[in-house]
């Protein structure tokens, strides 16, 4: 299907330069582009090499405005925004046919809402409600007294243990565990050995939150482990018991964070970090690859990137780096 870049500008909050009328049937990256296809360029060397594609179209940002461009354009603050709603119109998630597979066991169909669809080999246990076009798709496993809000998707093979509560419009991919017990345990003085602590309290999840394949989100161990609205979990990441996560928190593959941290609303975490017990990631903090945050810290500064284990800011990581290579320089 063909949109008019009217049409597509409207959708996605962006001004034309040129054509209004140009049709456009696909997205691509610059070097695989047709003349059907629209492309995004977020710098000046980018949108050079767009204007010498096969693109139909490009999106750019304010600086191509007053570019002589041979192409219509898409103008926008933020082109990627703005390559994202082109791409949901174009290229829309298929939603799959509502209604409920004869494989699928479900405790309390009352408590299904309107055009759901649920797979193949399903179990929902009692007590636990759908609303409406929520998706399960094949072998998840859903437990009691648990909640999923309008428009969630949950991918194949999904565990949501008891208790669990997901918002409206979140995406959980395939794999994913969510609301299993916490590594709570207690050592007996006497006997040298563990018991368990209780594992009682709930997960609860907000809108709008995305959540990778094979990652874990443990429930509280008395209370609740929360997951605020926007955020995105990548693949491959652990989040522990009582862990409090603030709105759209970014969390790249292969971080765990200990029990009863709190990590505040727009914070970035990339790939690999470690996170202590009782730590404080304080509002808008990057944490960057690989680094480690001890018991209890405090992270606090906005927008400010930390580095290393222990984590701190990368000014003062990469003078002990240096120092470091002058004294080592030094004894050879």
């Amino acid at each position: 299907m063909k949109h008019s870049l009217k049409s597509l500008a409207e959708a996605a909050g962006a001004r034309i330069v040129g054509d209004p009328k140009q049709e456009i049937q696909g997205i691509a990256s610059i070097e695989s582009a047709t003349p059907d296809d629209i492309v995004f360029a977020d710098d000046q060397d980018r949108f050079e090499r767009a204007l010498g594609s096969k693109a139909g179209a490009i999106i750019a940002g304010e600086f191509a405005v007053a570019a002589k461009a041979s192409k219509p354009l898409l103008i926008g603050k933020q082109p990627r925004i703005v390559f994202s709603r082109v791409a949901a119109v174009i290229q829309p998630r298929r939603r799959p046919e509502p209604g409920i597979h004869s494989t699928a066991i479900v405790h309390d169909l009352h408590l299904i809402g309107r055009l759901v669809r649920i797979g193949p080999h399903v179990v929902i246990g009692e007590n636990s409600a759908l609303a409406e076009r929520a998706s399960v798709a094949a072998n998840t496993y859903i437990g009691a007294n648990v909640k999923i809000g309008p428009d969630t998707h949950l991918g194949a093979n999904v565990t949501v243990y008891s208790g669990t509560s997901i918002g409206a419009r979140c995406v959980i991919h395939a794999g994913a565990v969510l609301g299993s017990d916490g590594f709570g345990y207690v050592r007996n003085d006497e006997t040298s050995r563990y018991e368990k602590f209780p594992q009682v309290g709930s997960l609860i999840i907000g809108d709008d939150v995305e959540i990778g394949a094979n990652a874990t989100i443990d429930r509280g161990a008395l209370d609740s482990t929360v997951i605020g609205n926007g955020v995105k979990i990548d693949n491959l990441v652990h989040v522990a018991h009582n862990v409090i996560i603030g709105e759209n928190v970014v969390i790249a593959a292969q971080t765990g964070i200990s029990g009863s941290s709190t990590v505040e609303k727009d914070v970035v975490i990339a790939g690999q970090v470690g996170i202590a017990d009782h730590v404080k990631i304080e509002e808008g903090a990057v944490l960057g690859a690989q680094c480690g945050v001890p018991t209890k810290k405090v992270i606090r500064g906005k927008g400010e990137l930390f580095w290393g284990t222990p984590a701190r800011p990368i000014r003062e990581y990469l003078k002990e780096l240096a120092a470091m290579a002058r004294l080592a320089k030094k004894e050879e």
